[in-house]
């Protein structure tokens, strides 16, 4: 399946014959005003395994970031109230260290260097290619993670972000990609305990509707999956990967 009706403005091509090829499996905050290429990520990355929150303007994003966590920003340079480079100057100035891949049609070297040098990670040209800046993506929140290999594994536990596979002792995994997402966020940081309101936050966007019994839901199935013992959860405070025995 392609999304034609995308394809002409924006060059965005998703071949979905292989629903597990190249997916993100993130929440991803885009700031940008062209309603057109805005519908067209949300779709296009959605297809790919993403939960984007769409905003159009430098306020919205500073008020986004400042509510919640995103594990990359898609930030473009053009805005209705001023220049992304403006916002991701106030951004990096305050501390905030979300992954940022800046998006624009300007196609000056000057530009990529401003970019870089306010604190983009990375910089990617319209038109572009779905499936690079998917890529792109993914790579700069590996690096925010501190992380070489595009893979994470714990205690026999493999994931691979690229494919949504996840690997037990040697054996493919299938998993949905809220399972998925729910997993990554618990290899990405396995000593950490991570509480119910947060893995929430990586499974849905602002507008769409959190059942209660979600995250419980999910590390059932997971647990039925990878193995019963490999997620811990701690009463009342949240869940982890238990920690490898010494």
């Amino acid at each position: 399946m392609w999304l034609c009706d995308l394809k002409p403005a924006l060059s965005l091509e998703v071949d979905c014959g292989n629903q597990n090829e190249g997916r993100v499996s993130m929440r991803i905050l885009v700031v940008e005003d062209d309603p057109v290429l805005s519908d067209g990520l949300k779709v296009g990355l959605g297809l790919y395994g993403a939960t984007l929150d769409i905003v159009s303007n430098c306020a919205d994003g500073r008020a986004a970031l400042a509510a919640d966590e995103f594990d990359a920003m898609v930030l473009d340079l053009m805005l209705p109230d001023g220049s992304g480079l403006d916002l991701l100057t106030t951004l990096r100035l305050g501390g905030d260290r979300t992954p940022v891949l800046l998006l624009t049609a300007l196609d000056d070297v000057a530009d990529r260097i401003r970019g870089l040098d306010a604190g983009a990670d990375d910089y990617l040209g319209k038109p572009f290619d779905l499936e690079e800046l998917a890529a792109r993506v993914r790579a700069i929140s590996r690096r925010q993670e501190g992380r070489a290999s595009p893979q994470a594994s714990h205690n026999g536990v493999t994931l691979n972000p690229a494919r949504l596979i996840v690997t037990v002792e040697g054996t493919d995994i299938g998993l949905s990609r809220r399972e998925f997402a729910v997993l990554a966020a618990l290899m990405n940081r396995p000593g950490t305990v991570l509480s119910k309101s947060e893995l929430e936050a990586k499974l849905y966007g602002w507008q769409e509707e959190v059942e209660s019994n979600t995250v419980e839901v999910h590390v059932h199935k997971l647990r039925t999956k990878i193995g019963r013992t490999k997620i811990e959860t701690l009463r009342g405070i949240g869940y982890r990967m238990r920690p490898v025995a010494s």
